[in-house]
């Protein structure tokens, strides 16, 4: 257990991990990710910083994530509603059940918080 309560999202004492759309799901381009995952907490808390290039593939949530977008600008269109254009400000809440795709127009960047869904 930490020393310390707080726990600061400064990404520069973490390695990134590298990632790419699941399999099956890439619709357009050649997205590549970096996410620097500063804490993890048993039962599925997680919060860091994730970062992509352009390209565009399904997106499926079985977890809560909050972001906020630092960076670069996104569309999100969730499956059966409307797109949305996300951008450096903006702030959202993706809830268990969404379906949709997620197209990087340029490098995004956001940090987030995930929490999984209770199972059952």
């Amino acid at each position: 257990m930490p020393s310390s309560r707080f726990a600061s999202i400064d990404i520069s004492a973490v390695e990134p991990e590298a990632g790419e759309p699941a399999a099956g799901r890439l619709i357009s381009g050649d997205p590549k990710f970096r996410t620097w995952n500063v804490e993890e907490v048993e039962g599925g808390l997680y919060a860091g910083v994730w970062e992509s290039t352009p390209g565009k593939w399904r997106i499926e949530y079985d977890e809560w994530e909050f972001c906020h977008i630092l960076a670069g600008v996104s569309v999100i269109a969730e499956q059966g509603g409307e797109a949305r254009t996300v951008k450096a400000g903006d702030s959202f809440v993706l809830r268990p059940g969404f379906k949709g795709s997620l197209e990087v127009l340029e490098t995004t960047r956001k940090e987030y918080v995930i929490l999984l869904a209770p199972s059952g």
